[in-house]
């Protein structure tokens, strides 16, 4: 597999933080400063294929690295986001965490078809959840 996040040492921009577990690393092409991406050392695409352990020390770390943007950057607030499956650029599970500030110009987009909200579609998810 030729997959850039499983070689540590294709890794081009600074590492702040590795263990046994997981690695973090500066984004390439950050929202804000202070940019990181949080990835599993094993390879995962997405979220459901990783072991319990290694998806809550990701949980873990992200709070430490939230802290540390925090003293570092004093921004407005942070965002915490992942992408799945064909949303998945990479190929590789990654978690971006982010400082963020008021006007800095992130947002969501959304299509203009209209979405359903009800208790139908919230039962048929709920009793895949159980």
């Amino acid at each position: 597999m030729d997959c850039v996040f499983c070689h540590k040492e294709k890794i081009v921009t600074d590492i702040i933080y590795e263990d046994e577990l997981v690695m973090a690393f500066m984004d390439m092409e950050p929202i804000n400063e202070g940019h990181i991406l949080l990835v599993p050392k094993v390879h995962y695409l997405d979220v459901d294929e990783m072991p319990d352990e290694t998806l809550s020390h990701l949980m873990i770390i992200s709070k430490k690295i939230v802290f540390a943007l925090k003293e570092v950057y004093k921004p407005n607030g942070y965002s915490i986001m992942q992408n799945g499956g064909e949303f998945n650029d990479v190929g590789h599970y990654h978690l971006h965490i982010f400082p963020r500030y008021i006007g800095d110009g992130f947002g969501w987009t959304y299509g203009e078809d209209i979405k359903n909200v009800n208790a139908e579609i919230a039962k048929r998810i709920r009793d895949r959840i159980n």
